[in-house]
């Protein structure tokens, strides 16, 4: 379960599009984790440049659930997780 791992994972992880994004470009990502009820074309986007820099990603329910998870109040869209 996604959530879980990003439970597991919190002190290596970069929460939002700008930090993930930014981190996945660099090369510093081992895995994403994407929110499926965000902008269609925001969720092609980071999906693509995950596919291109060879990061594993992983699609979870609720943008609002992995904020949570992150144990942030608001909802996020994306998450990576550092190496």
């Amino acid at each position: 379960m996604s959530y879980d791992k990003v439970t597991q994972a919190k002190d290596r992880l970069l929460v939002g599009i700008k930090q993930a994004t930014k981190a996945m470009a660099s090369g510093d990502v081992s895995t994403v984790i994407v929110a499926r009820d965000i902008d269609a074309d925001l969720k092609i986007k980071i999906i693509s440049l995950a596919e291109k820099m060879n990061i594993p990603y992983e699609m979870v329910e609720s943008k609002a659930q992995l904020g949570k998870a992150c144990g942030i109040e608001v909802a996020t869209a994306l998450v990576a997780i550092r190496q």
